[in-house]
């Protein structure tokens, strides 16, 4: 099992840990919500719980719960910029579908 950043990914956390002054690395995870029934959640980490697992790519810790696992192994996160929009993308060989705004999946 594995979670990875992009180095642009990467750079990014980094930075928005930098700004907040204090924070271990970025939680990834899944709620259910949406049209399609999955959404993808992130959060920085100030504090580990005792059942995360912890994957570390370029230097930054990855924090996923277990239950969230299942759904996201395998998944690479990268940081894009579009035009006037950017932000982070999940790259997850597990989803089988999306719905047509691109905020929530099912595997």
């Amino acid at each position: 099992m594995a979670i990875t950043l992009t180095q642009t990914a990467a750079d990014r956390v980094e930075k928005f840990l930098a700004n907040r002054g204090k924070g271990i690395g970025l939680r990834l995870g899944v709620k259910t919500t949406g049209c399609s029934g999955m959404a993808y959640t992130l959060e920085f980490v100030d504090e580990l719980n005792e059942e995360d697992v912890t994957f570390e790519s370029h230097g930054v810790k990855v924090i996923i719960d277990p239950k969230s696992i299942v759904y996201l192994d395998g998944t690479e996160l990268d940081f894009t910029k579009e035009g006037l929009n950017e932000g982070f993308k999940f790259n997850n060989p597990n989803v089988k579908d999306e719905c047509g705004c691109g905020e929530s999946f099912t595997v």
